[in-house]
């Protein structure tokens, strides 16, 4: 509990309130990732749900971005435009980093956050037309596989920046496979969960390859780029499956 909460205040803007903080926690809290992408998920279902007894399906589901995006802090979204900004273009590896240090946000940023935008507010307003069930498992199911993508890679890499300027310096030390797992682990319980409910499995097995496909296509380019992953790099990640995971919910199968 201690981990989770740990999680939700560095993922979150929730007001969690620990009577002391260890450094070292920080680390092992990314295991719990996940379990944070169920209550952002959760949060968005439940104001989709809402809005849908008021207004149409597209403004529903803005409604319902806007809410997780505030609850985050638009948090992952930053790190999307600072790593498209970093790496869109061809620069050399110290540029790169200087560039997602820098708080300014370039055309490469800003082309790939508002389609991102545009594009995850399409897919859940496609997913409000079709039963609601469907629709909450997948905002469940893309926010937590997300938040997995981005453990997966940064427990395959190491640091990529500077250690000892890192904002979170705990996340830039090697974080043990077993968190991983244990991250893996609370996905699996939401998809066996959402099966029991009458999810379709091939559904949720589609949404789980497109989240393992954006993690190794991040994690190779992350490496080959910068020679391991930063935070603003692991947003990405979570963004990028977001996106995945939501296209797999709508595919036409």
């Amino acid at each position: 509990m201690r981990l989770f909460l740990v999680a939700l205040q560095f993922l979150t803007r929730l007001p969690v309130r620990l009577s002391r903080f260890d450094p070292a926690w920080l680390n092992d809290c990314v295991r719990h990732f996940p379990l944070v992408g169920m209550v952002v998920g959760g949060v968005g279902a439940a104001v989709l749900v809402a809005a849908l007894q008021v207004w149409p399906a597209w403004v529903a589901a803005v409604l319902a971005l806007i809410a997780t995006v505030a609850l985050t802090g638009g948090f992952h979204e930053d790190g999307l435009a600072d790593t498209f900004d970093a790496l869109g273009g061809v620069v050399p590896r110290d540029k790169a980093l200087a560039i997602m240090k820098d708080s300014r946000i370039g055309s490469y940023g800003a082309l790939a956050l508002v389609l991102s935008l545009l594009l995850r507010a399409a897919l859940v307003a496609v997913l409000a037309t079709r039963p609601l069930l469907g629709a909450v498992a997948a905002l469940l199911v893309s926010h937590a596989f997300a938040r997995t993508a981005a453990v997966g890679v940064m427990v395959s890499l190491p640091y990529g920046g500077d250690a000892d300027h890192a904002k979170a310096k705990p996340l830039a030390l090697a974080v043990p496979m077993r968190n991983l797992w244990i991250g893996l682990g609370w996905c699996a319980l939401l998809v066996l969960g959402l099966a029991t409910l009458g999810v379709w499995w091939p559904r949720l097995a589609l949404a789980a390859v497109a989240a393992l496909a954006v993690a190794l296509v991040m994690r190779q380019w992350l490496r080959r780029r910068l020679g391991g992953y930063t935070g603003d790099g692991l947003g990405a990640t979570e963004q990028l499956t977001e996106m995945a995971v939501l296209l797999a919910f709508t595919a036409s199968l």
